[in-house]
């Protein structure tokens, strides 16, 4: 591929274009590092559902100059999360954000209108000649100086481009994991089936809130993602309806998502109708509907192989039960970048960021698989069969509350310790040479 890098001499290669892949082509140009974007859909659009940011993620982005005056503009600021039993009644709430203490807000977003804005600014800043649309990367060659990578474009053309190194953001069907790992297991999927929508309405509790509602394997989660309507006071309401099913078949659906009518699956939510919010109402006024299984992949013992490394999803897809999926694609980029810049464009710094986060996050992949902070609901399961007049007699706040602690710890967002941490990439802070 002659005119791959063209004025460009031995660029980081990055495979994917979704929000770790973005995030790490702005965190390069930010070190001094050149970059080609693969991307294997013709045109970006703003596809998906709603998302939340962690405060871990949201510090990375302000240091990356998106702030809360662009960020304000795609999404909110979370002031809640909150599990409620499936009597209606509260187990567990907690502020975040600002209001917990942090530094740095938690964002309730539509995931497609974060990347379009993340896909802007990388056109923004290093140029729309960075992205290469209707790319895939398909398969890479490490080499002694460098990595060459095998290219399909959507006219059917096999192409090759080389680079110093090659970063696989390719997601859960990752072209590059499947080579670095012949031998992985299939896609996991645990008997857990989602709908997903967006239905207009008056948000609740404190307007900012994340609600789960129900019981460890038959629940709604539902969050504001916009602003509300000044005229009207409705909100865009991003919900999960979910339950969980006998899996000893294997996915039989075909589709990893497909749209559905409401009518397939509301009968499972008849009745929850608690007075301060009406599900079977919430569900039925979502204009479409999505259904997916919930699945992850059995973590790899390493994300890199030589001159190859391995981000976000392609490393560590995982069950969307801490909101920390995208959180830890971003966070990925920044630990990837810090290593570039301690160790210069060089398979050392693929190691020493596998070494940094390899292990820790392939732990908390399968502590989301055993439910993640939606645990308390299999507890009050067990120990009340899900109804209670008084959670503090099922299980006590402190033990609440150290639960949580634990999960917050485990994801890289504990209050205390995050305050603390001194930036990941320093501002300045450039690759030499």
């Amino acid at each position: 591929m002659a005119d791959a890098h063209e004025s460009l001499e031995a660029p980081v290669l990055i495979a994917g274009g979704g929000i770790g892949g973005l995030s790490l082509a702005l965190t390069l140009h930010q070190i001094g590092v050149p970059c080609l974007v693969f991307e294997a859909v013709p045109q970006l659009q703003p596809l998906g559902v709603g998302i939340n940011l962690q405060p871990n993620a949201v510090r990375e982005l302000y240091d990356l100059g998106l702030t809360d005056s662009v960020l304000d503009t795609i999404g909110i600021q979370a002031r809640e999360w909150a599990l409620v039993g499936r009597n209606g009644k509260e187990i567990y709430a907690e502020p975040r954000g600002l209001v917990a203490g942090y530094h740095w807000p938690q964002y309730s977003v539509h995931r497609g209108r974060l990347q379009m804005l993340l896909y802007q600014t990388v056109l923004d800043r290093l140029g729309p000649d960075t992205l290469r649309l209707g790319h895939r990367v398909t398969g890479y060659r490490n080499e002694v100086d460098g990595v060459v990578a095998s290219i399909e474009t959507r006219d059917g053309r096999r192409l090759e481009a080389r680079g110093s190194l090659l970063v696989g953001a390719d997601g859960l069907h990752s072209a590059l994991r499947a080579q670095m790992h012949p031998n992985q297991p299939p896609i996991h999927w645990g008997g857990a089936i989602m709908w997903r929508g967006t239905t207009s309405g008056v948000p609740i509790r404190t307007g900012a809130s994340f609600v789960g509602l129900g019981s460890l394997k038959h629940r709604v989660v539902l969050y504001p993602i916009s602003k509300p309507d000044p005229a009207s006071g409705l909100a865009t309401i991003n919900w999960i309806a979910e339950i969980t099913v006998d899996n000893s078949q294997g996915w039989t659906q075909g589709d990893w998502n497909r749209r559905v009518d409401v009518a397939d699956f509301i009968h499972h939510f008849e009745g929850w109708d608690f007075g301060w919010i009406d599900i079977p109402a919430m569900l039925r006024g979502a204009t479409e509907v999505f259904e997916y299984p919930m699945i992850d992949r059995d973590p790899v013992p390493t994300w890199v192989d030589g001159r190859v490394a391995l981000l976000g999803d392609a490393a560590h897809v995982m069950y969307p039960v801490g909101s920390n999926g995208a959180s830890q694609a971003i966070v990925d980029a920044r630990v990837l970048g810090a290593a570039l810049v301690d160790q210069g464009i060089q398979p050392a710094a693929l190691r020493s960021y596998d070494d940094k986060l390899c292990a820790d996050i392939s732990a908390l992949v399968l502590r989301n698989r055993g439910a993640g902070p939606f645990g308390l609901l299999g507890l009050v399961d067990e120990r009340s069969g899900g109804v209670f007049d008084d959670i503090d007699k099922v299980i006590p706040a402190a033990e609440r509350e150290a639960y949580m602690a634990r999960y917050k710890a485990a994801a890289g967002f504990a209050i205390e310790t995050l305050n603390a941490a001194p930036p990941t990439i320093p501002a300045g802070a450039r690759v030499r040479g």
